[in-house]
């Protein structure tokens, strides 16, 4: 058999296989009500070394290897599957406001997203973290992963939560999706420059490599990495939105005009590309992408189209969200997912004394900040505590967190796999406890209990079923995180 027909059969396998294994223990969290995404990275697991791996290490190193071209062209398709996740969160990150709760979501936003990374920078300066740290890392970017880590809160997973409860359009809902969000954005920006850092010297910063072959002093360099995620996010957001409605249904876009799916696709690699161009991580691309979309005033005219066409352009565009999300949650996401779970190694990689002590701290410092800032905005105890449960779920954004600077060599395996289980973990916490309150009647907050225009549980006059592969990612037919 040909080299390359035989490389080709291989990678073929291997996709079946952790495609079969992400969807099927998938399925089986979703019809026992748990989120889907710890089932997709426990599909991983299953292929991975502690579980084919020592039933038959042979036939795990040859299916799954960890080099060469099948391995490479893995890690390119679930890089994509990074992209489009952190895409299609992006789409929902500026579409949910605080309405009348302003003050609670102020509030909490302030102390749920200072106070624990304050926590985190505090105990990381405190304890030694050399264990933790890549072979890339060093103690500013670590000390910023370990601030992250317990601050970070999760929008696609509590929306998908409480998607599935028939809670998404309560009151306590939009408080919550409204401090994520915001919360979000702070990190993912945060996250960016952390990359900058990793990744690149001096050396690798565009002017100077423009101007020559020498190497920007190090003040000039940490200024880049801080300033230019905050500024491409500032440019992206004022024009970006313009740009893509204008290309979206211009009559000299033959991409636009042939295929939306592939425009929309085409408009998030662009972007990310741009990224890379200015030694930024292209996740970060993939969320102005996803945030430019979503402001994007898509079916409003431009030059001459006519009523007919535009209304025609705005179902076109429906049409390639709903494509591209149905692929994604189908192929790509799942397929990130697996690999984060092929990349678990407990019985090598996992310090069960760190994780418990710190499980123990990002769960407190997050839930109390977070429950100190609803009672400071003169919110009951219960619905403090509401708060600051389901808000310590980390979720795919913590998975992001994990894998993203795992790759780039700023932590070990060992924190890897701490980040992904803290994430796992709090995520199963948060959907027990918004399950039962919901399945015992009580109200999420004082004014869900107010009457039937307040009421915990949103009556959508139907049952909302289990949704597609990705806990993390968005159903191609509600918009939601």
């Amino acid at each position: 058999m040909p080299a390359t027909t035989s490389a080709t059969a291989h990678l073929l396998c291997a996709l079946a296989a952790l495609l079969i294994a992400a969807h099927t223990v998938g399925w089986i969290f979703a019809r026992l009500r748990q989120p889907q995404v710890i089932g997709e990275i426990l599909g991983g697991v299953l292929l991975g070394p502690m579980a084919l791996g020592a039933a038959a290490p042979d036939a795990q190193r040859w299916l799954l290897p960890t080099r060469g071209p099948v391995a490479d062209t893995l890690s390119g398709l679930s890089t994509l599957g990074l992209l489009l996740l952190v895409h299609f969160t992006g789409t929902d990150l500026l579409r949910t406001d605080g309405g009348s709760e302003r003050r609670t979501v102020a509030m909490v936003t302030v102390t749920g997203l200072a106070l624990p990374f304050a926590v985190g920078l505090g105990m990381a300066h405190m304890a030694d973290l050399a264990g933790l740290s890549g072979p890339n890392g060093t103690p500013a970017t670590l000390t910023l992963v370990f601030g992250m880590a317990i601050a970070v809160t999760s929008v696609p997973v509590i929306s998908r939560i409480m998607l599935d409860l028939g809670i998404h359009g309560s009151l306590f809902a939009r408080i919550v999706l409204a401090v994520a969000i915001a919360e979000d954005v702070v990190l993912y920006t945060v996250l960016a420059v952390v990359l900058g850092f990793a990744q690149s010297d001096g050396s690798a910063v565009p002017v100077w490599r423009l101007a020559g072959d020498g190497t920007a002093p190090p003040a000039v360099t940490y200024a880049y990495y801080a300033v230019t995620p905050v500024v491409f996010l500032a440019v992206v957001c004022q024009w970006g939105p313009g740009l893509y409605s204008r290309l979206a249904t211009a009559r000299t876009n033959p991409v636009a005009r042939r295929s939306p799916p592939a425009h929309r696709l085409v408009f998030v690699l662009v972007l990310c590309s741009v990224c890379c161009g200015l030694a930024i991580d292209p996740v970060f691309g993939a969320l102005a992408s996803g945030m430019c979309v979503s402001r994007a005033n898509t079916p409003a005219p431009y030059g001459d189209i006519a009523a007919s066409e535009t209304s025609t352009a705005a179902t076109d565009e429906q049409e390639a969200t709903d494509t591209l999300r149905s692929f994604a949650l189908a192929v790509f996401i799942p397929l990130y997912f697996a690999r984060v779970g092929l990349q678990l190694d407990l019985s090598h990689h996992f310090d069960a004394l760190f994780f418990c002590w710190f499980l123990a701290l990002a769960c407190v410092a997050k839930s109390f900040s977070v429950w100190l800032g609803a009672r400071l905005a003169g919110e009951r105890h219960a619905t403090a505590m509401n708060l600051a449960v389901v808000m310590n779920a980390r979720g795919g954004p913590g998975i992001v967190l994990a894998s993203v600077t795992y790759a780039v060599g700023v932590i070990n395996q060992n924190f890897f796999t701490t980040l992904v289980l803290l994430s796992v973990i709090t995520s199963y916490v948060a959907g027990q406890w918004l399950g039962r309150a919901v399945a015992c009647g009580r109200a999420l907050t004082d004014r869900d209990a107010q009457g039937p225009h307040h009421s915990t549980a949103v009556d959508t006059g139907r049952r909302i079923a289990p949704r597609s592969p990705a806990d993390d990612g968005p159903h191609p037919k509600e918009h939601q995180p």
